[in-house]
């Protein structure tokens, strides 16, 4: 049925047309109740050519049996559903505002050049703690009910001129007691460029799939941009093997914690991955208040309000905007992060003439990058405030790079040339002294193995440390017990300043590693410094 505004539709009035999607429009609408009194309502209406598709209209009947049954002020609730002369439709909440891919973009268009950061970091605040509601909604048994949206991206987030965000379409959520609804493994939906790796691969989903959608968000409104462009298939095969940059290479300011949070939601391993939108939402809500503690939802409902504005005054509607906020948006403008410098300071003096400095660390140190330092030794990696200590990871840091960079070493028994990591050759060699000073694993790696290592390596020589880190992660999925892959995630998550998983993967290297291994000397005499060494 052709409609327009003022037509009536069932038991509502509608009001304005406000937009059309693939398969369905939208109209805001009005129930029109006794005694005139009247409810907004959003009309979610299939389209007419698509009333006989029995997998959309399947999927269109899942979304309205989902929403239905949630209620929280993170998600937009579903008030009705059914037919008007064969065309199914929705009759969900009104949010007052605008969806966030047109905030996102409005913002790159204005003097502010991007979002700032206080802002998008209270979005995906606030959308995790949507999420994690419906992941843990239950039946009325208790039963887990397991749904996983599945297709978070701005598209589907709203805004409100309130500072209210919300989420909508579950349409092709998983929830194990629908029926019907074809959402097995392998089975590809939702938008590609927010697709978590195992979701890329077509594999099973769970709630930490919703983490990374949310992680993608959270990305491209701190960056502008996504982490991953292209076409599908370029795209799914870099998420898939976990090529994700650090949004800090395309944003500097960005404060460490933040760039850390952003790092952990787009783990390609979801083992590693916060386990839930709630920690994941525990971890921004702590970076938020620490850094910005005047923030309220009302600087949400401020900025939508200034970017909007011309579009309001349209509908003869003028907010006010106070200009403690206007202050605010013009701090959060400003190049450098509040928390933290942008510029690193020069290392002192010490840490250039020492490759392992003793002095102890200083928790409460910036964790912001110090430059390298041409031979004869190399600069530390970036310091670390939590974990191993800061001299420690330093003197692990700074020996593999001799090992790895052919240099020869200034104390002859620690670091004696050649180093297996520098020449890149195969462990299975024989080695130069009768007490092997590299002995080969349990099984020699393959050709496939060493291949990357080189990559790796080269990787790692140009500095490149963000797909070097990718590389290691792929290395150690292909062969779990071949000890260089730990030794390079120890020595990448240093320098890209994480110091829990450098720590990790230097135990396991370790653990991993043969005892006349000289690297293995070096990390053990970096660990011993932290009081364990694993």
């Amino acid at each position: 049925m052709d409609l327009q505004a003022g037509d009536v539709f069932g038991r509502y009035e509608l009001v304005s047309w406000l937009g059309r999607g693939g398969m369905a429009e939208t109209w805001h609408a009005q129930l029109v109740g006794d005694a005139g009194v009247t409810k907004p309502v959003l009309i979610k209406k299939v389209l007419p050519e698509y009333a006989n598709d029995e997998a959309f209209i399947s999927m269109f009947i899942s979304e309205a049996r989902i929403s239905a049954t949630l209620s929280h002020g993170n998600v937009a609730q579903v008030f009705d559903f059914g037919r008007v002369e064969g065309e199914y439709f929705l009759a969900m909440e009104f949010v007052d505002g605008q969806p966030l891919h047109r905030v996102l973009k409005r913002a790159l268009r204005s003097d502010l050049g991007r979002m700032p950061i206080p802002i998008a970091v209270f979005i995906a605040m606030e959308m995790c703690r949507g999420l994690h509601y419906a992941h843990t909604r239950t039946d009325g048994s208790g039963r887990p009910l397991g749904i996983v949206h599945r297709d978070i991206s701005p598209d589907n987030v709203l805004l409100g001129y309130e500072g209210q965000v919300k989420i909508v379409d579950f349409g092709i959520a998983k929830a194990q007691l629908i029926r019907g609804i074809s959402t097995e493994p392998g089975v590809v939906k939702g938008k590609f460029h927010f697709f978590s790796p195992e979701q890329a691969r077509g594999e099973g989903v769970d709630a930490r799939t919703d983490v990374w959608s949310t992680g993608v968000v959270l990305y491209e409104l701190l960056c502008g941009k996504l982490p991953v462009e292209g076409p599908p298939a370029v795209v799914l095969s870099r998420v898939g093997n976990g090529e994700i940059p650090s949004p800090a290479t395309l944003r500097p300011d960005l404060p460490k914690e933040l760039n850390d949070i952003v790092m952990k939601a787009l783990t390609p391993d979801r083992q590693r991955r916060f386990d839930s939108s709630h920690a994941f939402g525990d971890a921004l809500t702590a970076f938020l208040y620490a850094n910005f503690p005047r923030f309220s939802s009302m600087s949400l409902a401020h900025l939508l309000r200034v970017l909007f504005k011309e579009d309001l005054a349209q509908l003869g509607r003028e907010p006010s905007v106070p200009g403690s906020f206007l202050e605010d948006l013009k701090a959060w403008s400003k190049p450098a992060a509040p928390a933290r410098p942008v510029t690193p300071p020069a290392p002192p003096p010490v840490l250039q003439r020492q490759p392992r400095p003793v002095r102890p660390s200083n928790p409460t140190a910036t964790a912001m990058p110090a430059p390298r330092v041409p031979a004869p030794a190399p600069a530390p990696p970036k310091p670390l405030r939590t974990g191993l200590g800061v001299g420690a990871l330093l003197a692990v840091a700074a020996g593999l790079v001799f090992l790895w960079r052919h240099q020869t070493a200034t104390q002859p028994v620690e670091e004696p040339p050649p180093q297996p990591m520098a020449t890149l050759e195969p462990p299975s060699e024989p080695a130069p002294t009768p007490v092997a000073e590299v002995a080969p694993p349990p099984a020699a790696p393959s050709n496939e193995i060493m291949e990357l290592r080189q990559q790796i390596q080269a990787l790692v020589d140009e500095k490149n440390y963000d797909v070097a880190l990718v590389k290691a992660q792929l290395c150690i999925k292909l062969d779990p017990t071949f000890p260089d892959c730990e030794r390079y995630l120890g020595f990448l998550y240093a320098e890209l300043g994480d110091a829990t998983l450098s720590e990790e993967h230097y135990k396991a290297y370790v653990k991993l590693a043969a005892e006349g291994d000289p690297a293995r000397a070096r990390v053990m005499e970096g660990l011993g410094k932290s009081g364990d060494a694993g």
